[in-house]
């Protein structure tokens, strides 16, 4: 049995006459940019998050680059962050031509350890941003209260987080503003690249929509150097399908999750995801740990299962970021977990049978250990 990371195919064939509906719209309507998917999608994605306003744009990374200019961050500003985290993250703070600053992860959500961000502010920090890797959100109440103390802003990269939920409350309304990617194998994923900034917040609303049409206020009037990052109408249109399922997805992949977690529970040399108290994980990926990943790898791949490592090098030992003078040993939870992480095949479509099949491979490999 062949199982897939990820099987965008099966999701399509669930919602195909609705798809092809939308896009055949959009197709005859000759309207492609700017039209009323995109003005339809943002109000239903704001409402879907409770807040306000959502803006869309090109992609993930332009809603976090976006965000952090409209929000004022310049150069030689310091934004603070997590170290386990994709490149995105601190690639957003640099074009702004801040300084990222990071910080290590507490090991059992590896998120952000909030108990840590205190000790990396300085005078020249405006901003922080918490990252809800993998669908699971950060404690944010320590987030928040670290940044009125300092008069910071809090920008949630919620890219991987559709839907998840801490102390009751969507992620994205828990900040100054948030930030999502519509990639396509994102819980809700375009047929290409999409983001989203949502805030309650109309100034930095306003700011963003400009800033995504080339600074402009009203047409040919540009009151910003600005951008070219649009949402088209096609994807708004798929994604105005999609968003109408996310509830039903999110519960099949936190089925699957609980279904994988039950089967691995008595493997001693895995360790499962956890879900804190606080928090309702939406499993973008479901990731284990293991001090024999690479040969695991191997062993699943021989049985057909088909795995990845998110992220095999952290964000302060990649060449980008040499300028920074960061060092292997200075973020080790973070650099540990580096080496241990292993995402399993988790989609909605995923089936009973492949999960057993896949945790009976995990088994194996063990038994024969």
């Amino acid at each position: 049995m062949k199982i897939p990371l990820v099987d965008l195919t099966r999701q399509y064939e669930h919602i195909k006459y609705e798809i092809d509906q939308k896009i055949q719209e959009v197709l005859e309507s000759g309207i492609f940019i700017a039209g009323e998917n995109v003005r339809l999608f943002e109000e239903e994605f704001s409402r879907f998050c409770d807040v306000k306003y959502g803006i869309a744009v090109a992609s993930g990374s332009d809603a976090l680059a976006l965000s952090l200019k409209a929000l004022g961050i310049k150069k030689g500003d310091e934004v603070i962050t997590s170290a386990n985290t994709f490149i995105a993250t601190l690639d957003a703070v640099s074009h702004n031509q801040a300084i990222p600053v990071l910080v290590d992860i507490e090991s059992e959500t590896y998120n952000i350890d909030t108990s840590k961000i205190e000790e990396k502010i300085s005078d020249k920090t405006k901003a922080v941003i918490p990252v809800h890797l993998y669908g699971h959100p950060v404690d944010m109440d320590p987030v928040r209260e670290r940044a009125e103390s300092y008069g910071l802003y809090v920008v949630e990269d919620a890219c991987q987080a559709h839907g998840a939920e801490y102390k009751d409350l969507k992620v994205g309304g828990l900040s100054d503003c948030a930030c999502f990617s519509f990639y396509p194998s994102k819980n809700l994923g375009a047929y290409g690249d999409g983001g989203i900034v949502v805030t309650n917040n109309e100034e930095i609303a306003q700011s963003i929509m400009a800033l995504r049409n080339y600074g402009e206020s009203t047409k040919y009037h540009h009151s910003l150097i600005g951008y070219n990052s649009r949402l088209d109408e096609i994807q708004a249109a798929v994604l105005r399908v999609k968003l109408r399922h996310l509830y039903e997805w999110i519960e099949a992949r936190r089925k699957n999750a609980k279904n994988y977690s039950q089967l691995l529970h008595e493997v001693p040399e895995v360790t499962v995801p956890i879900e804190k108290d606080h928090a309702k994980h939406v499993y973008h990926l479901y990731v284990i740990r293991s001090k024999r990943r690479k040969t695991l790898r191997d062993y699943l791949y021989s049985k057909g299962v088909s795995t990845q490592i998110h992220y095999p090098i952290p964000t302060h030992l990649q060449k980008a970021y040499e300028p920074l003078g960061l060092k292997e040993g200075m973020y080790p939870h973070t650099e540990q977990c580096a080496k241990e992480v292993l995402s399993l095949p988790m989609f909605p479509e995923l089936t009973a049978q492949e999960i057993e099949c896949v945790c009976e491979s995990i088994r194996s490999f063990f038994k024969k250990a």
